[in-house]
C-alpha cells in the first residue's frame, strides 16, 4: 500500500510506468495497493485505489523502451469502481464486469472516478505477438466485452489467483501457456485480414503445430509442409523474413521443453528427456 506520492513508483513496479496526480475526487487520505504474482513469464496483478489520475507519454515510453517494464500487453478485468481511459483515438469507460486489453508501449491517460479494484494479466509483448502477429498491425486494440474466450480467461485468471500457491514449477509454466492461448483465442477473431495478415497467421499456426508434435522424431520441414498441403520450398519462403528457419524453430522448441523437464525433480536423465522430445541422436 502507498499514498499518492509513492503510488507512481508502486505502479511502475507492478504494472508499467505512470505519472500520477490528484483530482477533485481524490480524498485527503489517498490509499492504493497492488499485489503482483509471477506465473512463469506472465504476471497476475491485483490493484485497488481511491480516485486519482495518471498518464504515460511518449518520452516515458522511450526511456524504458529497452527494458521489460513497459514491454507488456495487459488483459484487465474490473471488479469494482469506474475508470476512464484515453488511448490514441479511443476513449472508454471501464465499469464492473468490463474487460479491456492495453499496450504498455502506447501513450495513455487514465482517471479513477470511483474507488477501484481490477485484476490484470501482464503478458510479455513479444510472446503475444509470436502467437498473434496480426495484433501488431492494429491501430486500436479490439474490444473484448462480448468475447466468450475473454470471459473464460477472466474465470481462469480468478482461479489462478486461488490455485497459484499450490502449483509447482512445471505446472506454473503450463498455466502461463494456457493463459496465453486463451488470450490468442479471444483476440484472433477481431483482427484484420489480408495477404500479410494471412501469412502471419499461417506462421503462428505452424508454430502451434510444431509445439504439439515435438515428440515425433520425424518432425521437420518435410512433414510440416505435408501437413499444411504446401511444398517445402513454400514453407521455407514463409519463414525467410523471420528470426529463425523452420528447422531452427523445431530445435529451439524442443530445447525449451527439455529445459522444463530438466528443471523437474523427477524429469529423468538428460538422454531420456532428449529422446522424449524428439531428439534421436545421443550426440
Amino acid at each position: 500500500y502507498g499514498q499518492l506520492r509513492s503510488w507512481g513508483d508502486i505502479r511502475a513496479e507492478t504494472h508499467s510506468r505512470f505519472e500520477v496526480s490528484d483530482t477533485h475526487r481524490t480524498p485527503p487520505k489517498f490509499t492504493g495497493g497492488a499485489v503482483r504474482r509471477q506465473i512463469d513469464d506472465v504476471m497476475l496483478v491485483d490493484c485497488v485505489s481511491t480516485p486519482f489520475q495518471g498518464h504515460r507519454d511518449a518520452a516515458m515510453i522511450d526511456s524504458r523502451s529497452t527494458g521489460p517494464e513497459g514491454n507488456v500487453l495487459g488483459f484487465q478485468f474490473v471488479h469494482k469502481g469506474v475508470e476512464t481511459v484515453q488511448e490514441r483515438d479511443r476513449e472508454i469507460t471501464l465499469t464492473p464486469g468490463k474487460i479491456a486489453i492495453w499496450d504498455g508501449l502506447e501513450p495513455v491517460q487514465i482517471e479513477i472516478i470511483k474507488p477501484f479494484h481490477k485484476r490484470t494479466l501482464l503478458f510479455p509483448r513479444d510472446r503475444v505477438l509470436a502467437v498473434c502477429p496480426r495484433l501488431a498491425d492494429l491501430h486500436t486494440l479490439p474490444p473484448l466485452d462480448h468475447s466468450g474466450p475473454a470471459r473464460l480467461l477472466v474465470r481462469y485468471m480468478n482461479a489462478l489467483a486461488v490455485e497459484l500457491p499450490s502449483l509447482g514449477p512445471a505446472a506454473t509454466v503450463s498455466a502461463a501457456n494456457v493463459a496465453l492461448e486463451l488470450l490468442r483465442t479471444a483476440v484472433e477473431p477481431e483482427l484484420p485480414t489480408g495477404r500479410a495478415a494471412e501469412r502471419a497467421a499461417l506462421r503462428a499456426e505452424i508454430r502451434r503445430y510444431v509445439r504439439t508434435h515435438l515428440q515425433d522424431s520425424d518432425l521437420g520441414p518435410t512433414t510440416i509442409a505435408r501437413s499444411f498441403a504446401m511444398s517445402v520450398r513454400a514453407l521455407h519462403a514463409l519463414f525467410e523474413d523471420g528470426d529463425e528457419s523452420v528447422a531452427a524453430m523445431v530445435r529451439n522448441e524442443r530445447l525449451r521443453r527439455c529445459l522444463e523437464d530438466l528443471q523437474r525433480r523427477n524429469g529423468g536423465s538428460v538422454t531420456d528427456i532428449a529422446f522424449r522430445w524428439g531428439f534421436c541422436d545421443a550426440a
